[in-house]
């Protein structure tokens, strides 16, 4: 069974190997002059995918066409050139061109999830039963297109993860005039307004005590998110020990679900006479 469609794949490979530099096929600097080739790049961002969407280790998806610490080396060469980073920044421009992202509602939420290895973005998870867990601080655009996160412990609160999540937005470029963050009731306090107060942006919270489909808001494009994101088994239940690595996974989560986005709102919006009625 594929990770993920070869629509959505595609796509997705022809823009990170024009990220990658080129690499010759064999080492010029071997003393023999020839040895065993270069396994191609293809071959590990289809392995890392799967890591990705399986949630398996890397010997379970290693075969014969690549070993488990070939997958680890070029995940870790990628990382250190920002591959990721950049693969999910060009994914977001591509959007904002062609769709908009709706930067007037920021919508923040956590989403807790498992991390049994422990690590650097692990800790003790009040939601279940002191195990070790992860939490993202999610950010996304008003329609739930993921912005950026935060990674710390499962016992850190969302609303102190508020502010260097708020930060990521220097990213983006310029902002909006007016722009309105959505919260839960988990982030209802004087300490957030008056965080959003001194970098004058308003704020919707949920308040504590009320129901929420009452004060529902616009927060639900980020539960969405947090949805998909947890679709990635890899995300959802985290070996990794590295915050680098987390952080190059989730990148390129945010990447597939911003190119499926992209992918399925401009099938509507972008059309021709010609063009076939279905994807496949």
């Amino acid at each position: 069974m594929p990770a993920i469609p070869s629509w959505l794949l595609e796509p997705l490979w022809d823009q990170f190997a024009a990220l990658l530099p080129d690499r010759p096929v064999y080492d010029p600097a071997h003393p023999l002059g020839c040895h065993r080739p270069r396994i191609p790049d293809r071959v590990i961002f289809e392995k890392l995918v799967q890591v990705l969407r399986f949630g398996c280790s890397y010997v379970s998806i290693a075969d014969c066409s690549c070993g488990a610490t070939t997958i680890r080396e070029r995940r870790n060469e990628w990382i250190k050139a920002g591959i990721f980073a950049r693969l999910k920044q060009v994914a977001l421009d591509a959007y904002d061109r062609i769709v908009g992202l709706i930067l007037q509602d920021i919508i923040i939420d956590g989403c807790t999830g498992k991390a049994p290895g422990g690590g650097e973005c692990a800790g003790r998870s009040p939601v279940d039963r002191g195990k070790q867990g992860m939490k993202r601080s999610s950010m996304t655009d008003g329609y739930g297109i993921p912005l950026d996160r935060v990674l710390a412990g499962a016992n850190r609160h969302d609303s102190r993860l508020l502010a260097p999540t708020l930060d990521k937005l220097d990213e983006l470029g310029p902002l909006p005039g007016d722009v309105t963050v959505h919260l839960d009731a988990g982030y209802d306090s004087g300490a957030t307004r008056d965080e959003l107060a001194a970098r004058g942006m308003a704020g919707q919270i949920a308040h504590k005590g009320e129901k929420a489909p009452i004060q529902a808001g616009r927060r639900w494009p980020v539960e969405r998110t947090n949805a998909w994101h947890n679709a990635f088994t890899r995300l959802q239940r985290c070996y990794e020990r590295r915050e680098e690595v987390i952080d190059a996974f989730c990148d390129l989560a945010d990447a597939i679900i911003t190119v499926r986005s992209l992918i399925r709102q401009a099938w509507t919006t972008h059309r021709w006479d010609t063009r076939p009625a279905h994807r496949r």
